[in-house]
């Protein structure tokens, strides 16, 4: 997904959202990526879906203004 950045800046903060601390997710979504966690799947996946959702609509996702 590295050559999506639109996707992965979604997923990170899908990722970021929902689990924002070591109590909801063992890593950080850098190392999550690196080994394919189950809640790194769980972020793409849902950024998969609200793509598809706003493309459904003629919009698109956008980076986020701080990357």
């Amino acid at each position: 997904m590295q050559h999506d950045l639109q996707l992965r800046a979604a997923a990170r903060a899908i990722y970021d959202a929902c689990y924002p601390t070591d109590d909801w997710a063992p890593v950080g979504f850098d190392e999550a990526e690196r080994f394919g966690t189950v809640h790194y799947r769980q972020a793409v996946g849902a950024a998969q879906q609200a793509r598809a959702v706003l493309a459904g609509r003629g919009e698109q996702l956008q980076l986020p203004a701080f990357a």
